[in-house]
This record gives C-alpha cells, sequence and structure tokens, in this order.
C-alpha cells in the first residue's frame, strides 16, 4: 500500500469522496466511481483516472488517510 494525497468531495461528511488524487507527483482526476464498499474501519473506492488507469483507493477511518490499494493499467484490459 502506498500513501498517497487525496482530494475530496465534503458534502453530508467529511470526505465523503475522493475527487482526484496525487501518486508519485502525478495528479490524477478521477472520472468515475466505478465501485464503494465498506469494511469496518475503512472505504475503499475502485475508480477510473484521468490517465485511463484503475485504481483502488481506501480512507482509514481511524487515522484519517488514503492508501492506494491496487492498480490496474489501461493496457491491461486492451489484452483480454
Amino acid at each position: 500500500m502506498h500513501e498517497i494525497h487525496v482530494e475530496c468531495y465534503s458534502g453530508y461528511r467529511a470526505d465523503e469522496r475522493p475527487l482526484r488524487f496525487t501518486v508519485g507527483g502525478r495528479r490524477l482526476e478521477i472520472t468515475n466511481i466505478d465501485d464503494r464498499w465498506y469494511s469496518p474501519d475503512a472505504t475503499h473506492f475502485r475508480v477510473t483516472a484521468s490517465d485511463g488507469n484503475v485504481y483502488v483507493l481506501r480512507y482509514d477511518h481511524g487515522q484519517s488517510s488514503w492508501t492506494l490499494d491496487a492498480f490496474r493499467s489501461a493496457g491491461y484490459a486492451k489484452l483480454k
């Protein structure tokens, strides 16, 4: 897992959903939230970013921190 910086939309609660994130010095816009699921201590988002790749972002509620849990290249889907 890699720690990242995430900018969020805050509606009825703080950090409701991610809008953009920075990883490895690259700032990426989230173009689509493909899925969202919950665990007792975190919220997970599978997102498509402006580079066409798919990322799984995890927000840890206890630590108030974001991590990058998974990555899939847009080229992977083309190979299938």
